[in-house]
């Protein structure tokens, strides 16, 4: 009976949370009478369905559309005008050309020339795809450069478990014997990926004067010896080869402001408070970039270091880079060559995707570099925003060609020349771009803007004003942290949604720079790699089914701790310097 019951209550589980809870929080509304405590009804509301996930949290971003003008503190038209504006129109721009990208392949192509110019050794391997999904997360989505890259590292894995590629090595004192299974190369060099060549492997033995004398020829068709030692070693390098990826994915997305939906939802909301205290943003593309790309560079090679050091079991420089690792290299490497052959060669539709990218990039960091020398300057004072650029360049898209005039021609009967396909069209566009993201920003930005109106922020961060004898430094790390762990369980956009309007009023109340602290923390929310449900990217290297929950725990919770300190230390010194006195 009693079972029965609360397997029904699980069932109804997500219909109980979205009726019992508006009910049980209404006291607050009717016991406390004020704009305050009408605002924090429905973000508590709305903190409530994002943690457990009771309405996707997509769907939780359009309660405040009728909540807020029922509550009283905010119109109908008012959300509506906060809901969509420039920042969401920025990244509905930024998107388009991130849809182009991957519809053209571009990413593909520019993931494993890198790969193929590191080299096949895991540690130079691992370091190349770090590198590839972090500057591909800068400019595209990290959760498509994840999906992107994880076939290209499950292609090598296995191959690389198929065919057993390890190496036996024994002490010098037993005629030191080394045991390599390959694939059959043909006269050309190129390897047959389905058949398995016997292997001729001379051994050699210390005839105690330093010279090595031939014992002769031992013919290998299959060793068994030593293969838990070779399932542990593919198991730990599948491993830190998915893992990487998410983890520099994340950490590529927080180097520029259209990287991760945060970053927009800080620049949003950063308008709004530089706006009431009649000042503009200091925060923009160009300075984000200065600021993003070395201090996430600088995360990324200290995980790659981490990763090493964990998975692969490397102590010390030398014993990750000279070391001879357990892979066949030559098959790693015609493996990336056999998928970029398939791309085939650069095509105009590419070169044209290429130059839209360089395009916006160039405008977005151009439009203000300072006082009055950016382009925006030839306009009227403050009509021009990032979300200009965007839209133009995301426009050029859809009617600019993907071929060149005339370049086919239909040669049966009189030439003819069809109409020419754009780079873009609103079918593909529309498939693939992430709707939803939309309404989280807007949910967001609406938040925000009542929490400013009704003064809960102001509130809060009056309740918060004893935390003002703590060093700024302290202050921000500690809330660094706090934020980071808290989006391992709930969505980064709807941490960083609720945390952004207080840490705004407190840092007034304290008397610093708002960007000093919301910067920092917006950037954290991101810095998330313990969990699969922490961050998409980590849910998409889950579902591969190379990792368990607790190497996700045990090697991100040190990341966790690497990111934030080095994020911290960055805002102190790199960050006064972009984005002025904090």
């Amino acid at each position: 009976m009693m079972g029965s019951m609360l397997r029904t209550i699980h069932c109804l589980r997500n219909i109980l949370i979205v009726v019992m809870t508006p009910l049980l929080l209404l006291p607050l509304v009717i016991c406390v009478k004020g704009q305050e405590s009408s605002c924090a009804y429905v973000m508590l509301i709305m903190a409530i369905f994002w943690v457990t996930e009771a309405l996707p949290i997509n769907v939780t971003a359009l309660l405040p559309v009728f909540m807020f003008p029922a509550v009283g503190v905010m119109s109908a038209g008012d959300v509506g005008s906060v809901f969509f504006n420039s920042t969401t129109l920025m990244f509905i721009g930024g998107m388009t050309v991130a849809v182009a990208i991957e519809e053209w392949q571009i990413h593909k192509r520019i993931a494993l020339k890198t790969l193929l110019t590191v080299g096949a050794r895991p540690v130079w391997l691992m370091l190349g795809l770090m590198l590839t999904a972090w500057f591909l997360s800068i400019w595209i989505s990290n959760t498509a450069t994840t999906a992107m890259m994880l076939p290209i590292v499950t292609a090598i894995l296995n191959e690389l478990k198929g065919n057993k590629t390890y190496k036996k090595h024994e002490s010098p004192e037993s005629n030191q014997v080394e045991l390599l299974l390959v694939k059959k190369a043909d006269e050309n060099g190129h390897i047959d990926f389905n058949e398995q060549a016997d292997v001729e492997i001379h051994v050699s033995a210390d005839d105690g004067n330093g010279h090595n004398k031939e014992n002769g020829v031992i013919q290998v068709i299959d060793d068994d010896d030593d293969g838990e030692e070779a399932d542990e070693s593919w198991s730990r390098m599948s491993k830190a080869l998915s893992l990487c990826i998410a983890y520099s994915a994340n950490i590529g997305g927080t180097a520029s402001m259209t990287g991760s939906t945060p970053n927009l939802v800080l620049k949003g909301q950063l308008e709004m408070v530089y706006g009431k205290l009649g000042k503009e943003s200091p925060v923009t593309f160009g300075g984000w970039l200065l600021f993003g790309i070395p201090t996430t560079f600088v995360i990324v090679i200290l995980s790659w270091l981490w990763l090493q050091a964990y998975f692969l079991r490397c102590r010390g420089w030398s014993g990750c880079c000279v070391k001879k690792d357990n892979v066949n290299e030559s098959l790693v490497r015609q493996i990336l060559k056999e998928q970029y052959k398939k791309l085939g060669s650069f095509s105009f539709g590419q070169i044209a995707v290429m130059f839209h990218l360089v395009a916006i990039a160039l405008l977005w960091i151009t439009r203000d570099m300072g006082g009055s020398s950016g382009w925006s300057g030839l306009f009227k004072d403050k009509f021009i925003k990032d979300s200009v650029p965007a839209i133009f360049v995301g426009c050029l898209l859809f009617i600019f060609p993907s071929q060149l005039p005339g370049s086919q021609i239909d040669s049966n009967r009189e030439s003819k020349f069809p109409m020419l396909k754009p780079l873009l069209t609103w079918k593909v566009f529309n498939a693939k771009m992430p709707w939803g993201i939309v309404f989280l920003l807007g949910g967001g930005f609406s938040m925000a803007k009542a929490a400013q109106v009704s003064g809960l922020s102001a509130w809060i961060g009056n309740q918060l004003s004893e935390l003002t004898h703590l060093e700024p430094w302290f202050l921000n790390l500690v809330l660094c942290f706090i934020v980071a762990a808290v989006t391992e369980v709930t969505s980064n956009t709807a941490t960083t949604s609720l945390m952004l309007p207080i840490l705004a009023d407190l840092s007034i109340t304290i008397g610093i720079e708002p960007v000093y602290l919301m910067f920092s923390t917006a950037v954290a929310s991101s810095f998330a790699f313990m969990l699969p449900v922490a961050t998409p990217p980590n849910a998409v290297v889950f579902s591969y089914g190379f990792i368990k929950v607790i190497d996700m725990v045990k090697a991100g919770a040190m990341l966790n701790i690497i990111a934030v300190l080095v994020l911290v230390a960055s805002n102190e010194f790199l960050g006064k310097l972009i984005f002025g006195n904090m």
